[in-house]
């Protein structure tokens, strides 16, 4: 792996930290999934990946926020802990893996969907199953104003999203800000994906992963300038 970094990024291994377990976090739309499999063919790790057409409540849930929120969240929850629970059970010390969400999180999907009675509910699951799981060596939340969001969402037409609203992406653009405003469980990179291109050619890509090889504790801001 470390000679995979060397070649593609030039890069000395005496001034960088290549974190074995790394997840990517944002709102709908921001392209946690393309950065994580570009990074994991760079690096040569392991994905563990959110399935969310696996989801069956996922469709109906942006056709009826209200009334399907509670199964889909429930959904989304076990799906996650079941890949977590895979990865504790293998060493974590030994294989290296990058995810495109982060569990602490689930619980600001639930906290907007869900009414008082069904987030206590939820909460409760979520208290009991969550216990013992690894922890990233390095958390990078992927931020965009809101109607970027909503044109991304809009062109890469995903037959599940086609309902969604752009109040809806302000509600969470908003609770992901908050969110990560005072998360400090591990070390963090917030990074401005407004004006750059992280699915597509290399400019960008590679400076985003030069910055971030230099992080190995804190919290970061990546807010860089389009090329000129």
């Amino acid at each position: 792996m470390e000679q995979t970094v060397l070649s593609e990024f030039d890069l000395d291994l005496a001034t960088v930290s290549i974190p074995k377990y790394i997840a990517i976090e944002g709102p709908i739309g921001i392209g946690k999934t393309t950065l994580a499999k570009r990074l994991a063919s760079s690096f040569n790790y392991e994905t563990l990946l959110e399935d969310a057409e696996e989801n069956p409540f996922l469709e109906r849930f942006y056709e009826d926020r209200r009334g399907n929120a509670l199964p889909t969240q429930l959904f989304f929850l076990f799906q996650r802990i079941r890949k977590l629970e895979a990865l504790r059970q293998g060493d974590i010390f030994q294989e290296v893996r990058i995810s495109d969400f982060l569990i602490d999180k689930d619980p600001l999907f639930a906290r907007i969907t869900l009414d008082d009675d069904e987030f206590r509910l939820y909460q409760t699951v979520y208290d009991n199953i969550i216990s013992d799981l690894p922890k990233p060596d390095l958390v990078i939340y992927l931020q965009a104003p809101t109607e970027t969001l909503y044109d991304r969402v809009q062109m890469r037409g995903h037959a599940s999203e086609k309902s969604i609203e752009q109040s809806y992406l302000q509600q969470l653009n908003d609770a992901y800000t908050q969110f990560f405003y005072y998360y400090d469980d591990t070390p963090l990179l917030i990074v401005n994906t407004a004006a750059i291109n992280l699915a597509e050619g290399s400019h960008d890509y590679n400076n985003l992963v030069q910055y971030m090889l230099q992080i190995n504790s804190g919290r970061h801001y990546y807010n860089p300038h389009p090329l000129q």
